[in-house]
């Protein structure tokens, strides 16, 4: 069965855009399911809901879920699987003689379940797990960098990551709101009503859905969203 699993950081992304009901159409095209693990609901729905901050947020995210837009997915062998995945991501890179925590157990749950699943893709925009995923190397460099100094490397682990997860694709939420873009998925924004405006509607509608993604938590280059713009214009 097709489907797609989506981290927190993708969710938060398209709920602070307020682009959550868009996932219905996005599902209706796909002719698919659109799963989150359980681990992920606590961190989405749950803890949020003890909040002020976050608490709108998180029952906008629980009505979707009890309209069966997204489908909460619990099982055993994935939360054993992430536990696995989690202790490998947490002792792949030490700094200063200490292991830093790159994952939490609940994000490795989202990639437990892609995986056991077989999934479309992994819909993540945060970094580090996508780095994980795709250019654990690079994830290295990228360290170095930040942390302006010498870092260890398990090799084994690094190893782990290069050759397990090569069949898992992701994608972030700018890829998938632009997928909803050129479907068509997001055209009533397109529709005037009488209130002309004198600018290119569609064109400046994807540059501040980009945007937007971006400024609210999508790991995505200014580069990347003017390659996307080039390829619309």
């Amino acid at each position: 069965m097709k489907s797609l699993v989506f981290d927190s950081s993708a969710i938060i992304s398209i709920v602070t855009n307020d682009l959550l009901w868009s996932l219905s159409k996005l599902k209706e095209k796909f002719k698919g399911q659109f799963y989150i693990p359980e681990g992920i609901k606590e961190e989405l729905i749950i803890k949020p809901l003890d909040s002020k901050k976050y608490k709108l947020e998180a029952i906008q995210v629980l009505s979707e879920v009890n309209k069966g837009i997204l489908e909460i997915y619990s099982n055993p062998r994935v939360k054993e699987r992430a536990k696995q995945i989690a202790d490998r991501a947490n002792n792949l890179i030490r700094a200063r003689g200490n292991w830093i925590t790159l994952v939490s157990q609940n994000d490795m749950e989202c990639l437990a379940l892609a995986e056991y699943l077989n999934s479309d893709a992994l819909i993540v925009d945060e970094r580090t797990l996508r780095l994980l995923v795709e250019d654990p190397k690079d994830l290295v460099k990228l360290f170095e960098r930040k942390l302006h100094s010498k870092i260890e490397v398990n090799k084994d682990n690094l190893d782990f990551f290069k050759d397990e997860f090569k069949k898992i694709n992701i994608l972030r939420s700018t890829e998938l709101m632009s997928v909803g873009f050129e479907i068509g998925v997001l055209d009533d924004y397109l529709k005037q009503n009488g209130a002309k405006v004198e600018i290119d509607l569609k064109k400046n509608l994807l540059e501040g859905l980009l945007w937007g993604l971006k400024l609210r938590g999508c790991a995505i280059s200014e580069d990347e969203i003017e390659d996307i713009m080039k390829y619309y214009r």
